[in-house]
């Protein structure tokens, strides 16, 4: 379940909708009247304030923030739509994954949650022997899983569940993206399949599913 702290968002593959659950997710807690804030680990193919900050907080319902105005939000952005590794190498910069960290720790002097969006999917590399599964498990970060119903969903959503299992992360919710939507019978059969899987792999996780309905 998801309570205080950090979590990392990431998805089964780049278009699993990480940026419109993060704003639901974001969304929804401040309803409740929790102190949250998202977060964008790397921004590729932007300058400026980061788009997906920019998303988080059209859907939250709030103007940009202070912290995203200074760049603490995003304190990363390459120009180059790619993996943060060739963008950054296109811009001719380095990564300073220190800076994700530090932003981090300071949105947290101000917030109880802080939800770190990702870019891509867990093996997205950030150097040639570095890629983002190795930063969350570094920082031992509860992770919320980004899935959706639509075709071979399945198979990559086991494989980023296995991959968390061996490295001792921690799964704090998996959630259905249910947009793009596809057939009634692959949508229900794959969340009966996913929450099976879920149960027995990660019996203390939850389950949320999110349509555009709830955007």
């Amino acid at each position: 379940m998801i309570s205080k702290n950090v979590y990392f968002i990431t998805g089964i593959d780049t278009d699993a909708g990480k940026s419109i659950v993060t704003g639901v997710l974001a969304r929804d807690m401040r309803a409740r009247g929790e102190r949250v804030i998202t977060q964008k680990f790397i921004q590729t193919g932007n300058t400026g304030i980061s788009e997906d900050i920019e998303l988080h907080r059209r859907i939250m319902g709030i103007p940009l923030q202070r912290e995203d105005l200074d760049g603490t939000t995003c304190p990363i952005t390459f120009t180059y739509p790619a993996s943060p590794q060739l963008a950054a190498e296109i811009d001719n910069r380095e990564i300073d994954l220190s800076l994700v960290e530090k932003s981090t720790g300071k949105l947290l002097e101000s917030y109880d949650t802080v939800l770190l969006e990702g870019a891509g999917g867990l093996f997205v590399p950030l150097t040639d022997t570095y890629s983002t599964i190795d930063y969350i498990a570094d920082h031992r970060l509860p992770v919320i899983l980004v899935t959706s119903p639509r075709l071979g969903s399945i198979n990559h959503t086991v494989l980023s569940l296995e991959a968390c299992r061996a490295r001792n992360i921690e799964v704090a919710e998996l959630v259905y993206n249910l947009y793009p939507p596809t057939s009634r019978e692959i949508t229900e059969d794959t969340r009966r399949y996913l929450k099976q899987y879920l149960n027995r792999t990660y019996p203390n996780a939850g389950f949320t599913e999110i349509g555009m309905q709830g955007v």
